[in-house]
């Protein structure tokens, strides 16, 4: 990628919460960017070069900034730089932001309530079994920013919170799971309707090349996708109606409904990435029970 394409190189950046994904972006970006840090308390940040980077809220307050990368962690209308933000919403970016214009990579990135961790989890053991350079990232994992040695042949597995999509901008996914949705961290959004938008901007992101699974038999999903249109390819997963390798899946993990659910979705994407099903099969017959 040129660098006049790049919205991020050479530009004037405050990087804002010093968690994983802040100091990861701020390792990635201290050489390709003007970069300045912010954490709501300073006192939790223990490594000396980060702490002399900090920027109290009058520094911050005087600089124009290009970006903003803030931490999925941080209510943008209940933390102590909220002025700044509320006047500076266009410029609010996410790491997964930082990653894609860097990195066009093929993605496979999973969203839901329930079951992502699960599901991401198992879907990088199944490539990594068949020979793929699988990196599992996002919540599970590394920080998206935090990985070495990305060839052309990588292909990354991204488990992506309601909070990371909310403040995404350009991210997009070759590849977009919404597993299910059911009310959850609304003291956040505000209401139901912004956690599903929230969470569909994983599928408004994608072009018409893309691929997206949702579940079928969700009435929150099937709602939206009945008012919103939308560019890619949408296969709806039916969780209730079994394909026939679920058959020879022997490994008792997979007889709980919520694991039957993943699955089902696991062996969609297998089918659509033409995996081959006697690998796929081993590996899912020795996962262990009890193992997230």
């Amino acid at each position: 990628m040129t660098k006049s394409k790049n919205i991020f190189l050479g530009k004037k950046i405050l990087i804002y919460g010093m968690g994983k994904s802040g100091i990861s972006s701020y390792k990635f970006l201290k050489n390709k960017a003007k970069v300045y840090l912010f954490d709501d308390n300073s006192k939790t940040i223990i490594n000396s070069k980060l702490n002399q980077r900090l920027q109290n809220i009058k520094e911050v307050s005087q600089i124009k900034f290009d970006r903003i990368i803030i931490s999925p962690g941080i209510d943008i209308y209940s933390c102590k730089l909220a002025k700044i933000l509320k006047k500076n919403l266009s410029k609010i970016y996410s790491d997964l932001d930082v990653f894609y214009s860097f990195y066009k990579n093929k993605s496979i990135t999973i969203t839901g309530t329930n079951g992502k961790s699960t599901t991401a989890k198992i879907l990088h053991e199944v490539l990594l079994s068949q020979k793929y350079d699988s990196r599992l990232i996002g919540n599970i994992g590394n920080p998206v920013l935090a990985e070495k040695q990305i060839t052309k042949k990588t292909i990354f597995v991204i488990e992506a919170s309601s909070y990371q999509l909310d403040y995404s901008k350009i991210f997009t996914s070759k590849y977009a799971l919404i597993l299910n949705i059911t009310p959850d961290h609304l003291e956040r959004h505000k209401n139901l309707n912004n956690y599903i938008n929230a969470k569909f901007k994983l599928l408004d992101s994608q072009s018409n090349k893309s691929i997206a699974l949702v579940k079928k038999n969700d009435p929150l999903i099937r709602k939206t996708l009945n008012k919103k249109r939308f560019k890619q390819k949408i296969i709806q997963v039916d969780t209730l109606k079994y394909d026939k390798i679920f058959d020879k899946v022997k490994n008792q993990y997979f007889l709980s409904f919520g694991n039957k659910e993943n699955l089902s979705f696991i062996l969609k994407i297998s089918k659509i990435l033409k995996l081959n099903n006697k690998n796929l099969l081993k590996t899912l017959n020795k996962k262990k029970n009890g193992s997230k």
